[in-house]
């Protein structure tokens, strides 16, 4: 092949060179959208997308896109490469109660949002002591006392994995939009429809098809105070 050739090839809208630059662009759009497009490439797109990872993309955005799309392939040489570079993924997993984690990264790599809302609400138990593990819910003023990392940590990972769709941090955002008037913020999350609350767990939408905000839950039929006390937390505001 001549140079010229081989220039032109490498110009090539889908080729892997094209993708790679667009990899390295300045725009986080763009860097998204040639993540698909590698993707859709298959096994001849993972060693670009492993190669970019591995020079840890200022966005967590980003990094934690390749992770996901690579640890769902399932590619037995992938997932070596992932076990050995990224055991707990892209998000350090940061906590003041010595809590693990590992597995909430591992189900919303996987996109398992009922799975990983069950088990945001065990951790925040767990970060609220003994007595909230044995009830399985919390009360506002344990809330009030839980540690910004760890309220950093699980937002972290629910807005990495979410394309920024679902997380604590959205949901103040939305309940801010609306002057904090809640039956406004039910309604914009999806968690209410007029005077019906939204059935657990059918009526929830376990996907990245629901509305912004819409996940993780709290139980909202205890009242606002536990919501209230997560939305209102300093972590939000440091």
């Amino acid at each position: 092949m001549t140079n010229l050739e081989t220039s032109s090839a490498l110009d090539l809208p889908g080729s892997i060179a094209t993708l790679q630059l667009k990899l390295r662009s300045d725009s986080e759009k763009v860097q998204l959208q040639a993540i698909d497009e590698l993707s859709a490439l298959g096994e001849d797109g993972f060693p670009a997308l492993m190669e970019f990872l591995l020079d840890r993309p200022e966005s967590r955005r980003v990094s934690a896109k390749i992770y996901q799309t690579l640890f769902n392939t399932q590619a037995p040489k992938v997932l070596e490469f992932l076990q050995q570079h990224f055991p707990t993924g892209t998000i350090p997993l940061k906590s003041d109660r010595n809590i693990d984690y590992t597995e909430l990264q591992q189900l919303l790599a996987q996109q398992k949002f009922q799975a990983a809302d069950l088990l945001t609400i065990q951790k925040l138990c767990e970060l609220a002591g003994e007595s909230a593990v044995l009830r399985k819910w919390l009360y506002f003023t344990e809330v009030e006392n839980f540690p910004t990392p760890d309220l950093h940590t699980i937002d972290a990972l629910w807005l990495a994995h979410s394309d920024y769709r679902y997380g604590f941090s959205v949901q103040r955002q939305i309940w801010l939009s609306v002057g904090k008037k809640w039956e406004k913020l039910w309604e914009k999350i999806g968690w209410k429809s007029g005077y019906t609350w939204t059935r657990y767990p059918d009526g929830f939408t376990w996907s990245l098809n629901a509305p912004k905000g819409h996940l993780p839950l709290s139980n909202q039929l205890r009242g606002v105070r536990v919501i209230a006390a997560l939305l209102n937390h300093s972590a939000w505001t440091k």
